[in-house]
């Protein structure tokens, strides 16, 4: 029976989503063709084997319109025969992307392939891509019958959130600090290096960083933000992921494939699954991905060594720890999105990239990986050492 392993898995350093902003000046194709560069270059790999590209990517528009995973692999200078397609699963849209293609490695339709994903959130700003709609609602006149015409937004899901699970603000910053602390010192101690591709900027600096990891922060000083979903609330941007830039890529094959290229591959794609849950709150789908995910692999949470679970907010992964029970140290152990930035249709990739290098560094037999994407859905990966 066919398998699917992932060989290698690159990433960019993270850079802040604004104008000014260290990957600010490069264009989200040239991006996502670097990333598939380096996965090349770092692998040997001839990009003519390549059966498909599925690249995340969430605000469609602009710059990232049309195709953007088919534009990646000609703006990488690949053979016109490689194709490529864009996926949309929010911000779980990279981490659907390495779904689909190990079902299709498994299946047979693929031996080799690529997924990943990109978000310039600097040039095509959150939220580009959402009209009012002529019938005073984004998602037409039946979503807003459904839900009596409420109007979704995640801040505000991130407050019930912490509301149900009775989280306080002291403990949602004492969250994004540690988010913070490990963030640096990952850094500082070079884990990020083997998975980290460098990027020559224009002025001809190099960007190897994740830039938006702050050092020497404190309760106090968070505290003193305001609470912009609800008054009075617990949600605030220090304890919220970050507006960013950034491009992952993962190599994906059959075990047979791999050996036969010389490839000695990371990690198995154990078990993915994805589930919905209400719009409303929205972020709380992690928590049945998780439990949906551990039901299909018979496996336990205490047998998973590593969690990645995506911080969009404090909220939500504190919420899914308290939910799950699981160590918390074992979650997000080298920083999460609260620091090293939350890169919308990236950020899947960038955490499985993050989670797989972690898992070969540490001897870690089992990872898991979860986020919660728009609309109120979320994918979980469990994936297996090699």
């Amino acid at each position: 029976m066919r398998d699917a392993v992932i060989v290698d898995a690159v990433r960019t350093a993270v850079g802040k989503g604004k104008p000014g902003g260290a990957l600010s000046g490069i264009h989200p194709v040239d991006l996502s063709a670097h990333v598939l560069g380096a996965l090349a270059e770092r692998n040997r790999l001839d990009p003519a084997t390549v059966d498909d590209v599925v690249w995340g990517c969430v605000s469609q528009v602009g710059e990232q319109a049309g195709g953007v995973g088919r534009y990646s692999v000609l703006a990488a200078g690949w053979p016109e025969s490689v194709p490529g397609l864009t996926v949309d699963r929010q911000c779980g849209s990279s981490q659907q992307a390495v779904h689909q293609v190990a079902a299709a490695v498994i299946a047979g339709q693929y031996d080799i392939a690529i997924a990943g994903g990109v978000e310039s959130m600097s040039r095509v700003p959150m939220g580009s891509t959402r009209a009012g709609g002529q019938f005073g609602h984004p998602y037409g006149p039946l979503v807003a019958e459904r839900y009596d015409h409420y109007r979704f937004n995640q801040g505000v899901g991130a407050e019930m959130i912490a509301e149900e699970f009775g989280l306080t603000r002291a403990e949602l910053d004492r969250h994004a600090l540690d988010s913070h602390e490990r963030a640096a010192r990952a850094t500082d101690e070079g884990r990020f290096k083997g998975q980290i591709t460098p990027v020559t900027l224009a002025d001809g600096s190099v960007f190897d960083t994740d830039e938006g990891v702050r050092r020497g922060g404190s309760v106090e000083a968070l505290a003193g933000l305001k609470t912009p979903f609800k008054e009075d609330g617990v949600v605030s941007a220090g304890n919220a992921s970050q507006i960013s830039d950034g491009s992952a890529a993962l190599l994906i094959t059959t075990s047979e494939v791999a050996a036969r290229h010389g490839w000695t591959p990371i990690a198995r794609f154990h078990t993915g699954v994805v589930t919905g849950v209400d719009p409303v709150t929205m972020l709380k789908g992690p928590i049945p991905a998780t439990a949906k995910a551990l039901e299909r692999s018979g496996l336990t949470l205490d047998e998973i060594g590593a969690y990645e679970i995506n911080e969009a907010f404090a909220s939500v992964s504190l919420g899914w720890q308290r939910a799950t029970g699981a160590d918390y140290a074992r979650m997000n152990p080298n920083g999460g999105a609260m620091a090293l930035g939350h890169p919308l249709g990236g950020s899947g990739a960038r955490l499985m990239t993050t989670l797989v290098h972690h898992m070969k560094d540490n001897g870690i037999r089992y990872g898991l990986q979860s986020m919660c994407e728009g609309g109120g859905m979320a994918n979980a990966t469990i994936l297996e050492l090699l």
